[in-house]
């Protein structure tokens, strides 16, 4: 998909553009980038409807490398990763300032940023002043870690939403600024990108959230993100959001009896060489006994309301066990072989 920067973006883009502030994990992907790609300089740009700006950069000062539009503007253009392996051979960069003046630029890659809506909000790119080509796994690698850069900015806005969401529902200050807290540190957690080295073998969240509906739907969006495109998810990313959206609302509904002053726990582990995604959601009510929840599709039992949670998160899920007197939920999802 060739992405047009000039496209007026979505209101809920321009905020999530807005609302990135530097960050850690933006400086981790780039030294993360030039490592993979064997590169001295590798940075990334965020633009909105009026500016353009460096958000992390590695080799290379943000004053100069803030001039290289024109490299950004292809790479924008390009359907897929663009690629320079010597910019003195291409005519459209050969007069370009940074190439015939500092740094020098010869080989230049980048991957556009693009969220699922098909926005582009930036670039992330290695640079050589060498000329020379990126092997297919170093392709691979660079667009993960764009992909990376995506769900990061989605997190963060989705942090930001839950954020609005609990002081619009009016929870006691102390306990906001505690969810907001532990929810940074594991969103955090999640950032630690090490696993990338791997090409994103591995992901996990753990996390606290309110018995609040609303918390729901931003949890799980955010859960769902931040695993479609890790390697055996495509397709099976809306039965895991689901299954987690059916699990979070049994747990506020009966295990917190519509409490928003209670908490739920739920973690969610991803795991490429294990071949699945495993779910635990743990609420702090009294439990129940399994085998006193009816099958709703057996006689009269289609008449009532109860059990149909639990019925269609087998459905979902290859495997769904209760530990702790029902108070625990454990779920497994087996991952499908990586597409070729």
């Amino acid at each position: 998909m060739i992405c047009d920067e000039t496209a007026p973006l979505a209101r809920h883009q321009q905020a999530l553009i807005r609302d990135a502030e530097p960050a850690q994990a933006f400086d981790d992907l780039t030294v993360l980038a030039a490592q993979i790609c064997g590169t001295p300089i590798a940075l990334i740009t965020l633009v909105d409807e009026n500016r353009h700006w460096i958000e992390a950069c590695v080799g290379i000062d943000a004053t100069t490398a803030s001039r290289d539009n024109a490299f950004r503007a292809h790479t924008f253009r390009q359907d897929g990763l663009l690629v320079v392996a010597d910019a003195r051979q291409d005519d459209r960069f050969r007069e370009h300032p940074l190439v015939v003046g500092e740094p020098r630029i010869r080989f230049y890659a980048g991957s556009s940023l693009v969220t699922h809506d098909g926005h582009a909000v930036g670039t992330l790119c290695v640079i050589d002043r060498v000329p020379r080509m990126l092997t297919p796994e170093q392709q691979a690698a660079l667009d993960a870690l764009g992909r990376q850069a995506v769900a990061q900015l989605e997190l963060r806005r989705n942090l930001g939403e839950l954020a609005r969401a609990l002081r619009e529902r009016g929870l006691r200050e102390a306990a906001q600024r505690r969810l907001v807290r532990e929810l940074q540190g594991e969103l955090a957690s999640a950032r630690q990108l090490g696993a990338l080295l791997r090409f994103s073998s591995a992901c996990e969240f753990d996390m606290v959230i309110p018995a609040d509906p609303a918390a729901i739907r931003t949890v799980t969006e955010g859960v769902a993100e931040a695993l479609r495109s890790k390697v055996g998810v495509f397709g099976r990313e809306f039965e895991i959001e689901l299954a987690l959206q059916e699990a979070l609302a049994n747990a506020v509904r009966h295990g917190c009896g519509g409490d928003a002053t209670k908490f739920v726990s739920c973690t969610v582990a991803y795991r490429e060489e294990a071949g699945h995604v495993r779910i635990v959601v743990r609420d702090p009510g009294r439990g129940f006994d399994l085998v006193d929840v009816p099958n709703p599709l057996e006689g009269t039992n289609l008449l009532k309301a109860n059990g149909r949670g639990i019925f269609l998160m087998k459905q979902l899920m290859d495997e769904v066990r209760f530990v702790d007197g029902g108070r625990e939920l454990h779920m497994r999802k087996t991952l499908g072989a990586p597409e070729r």
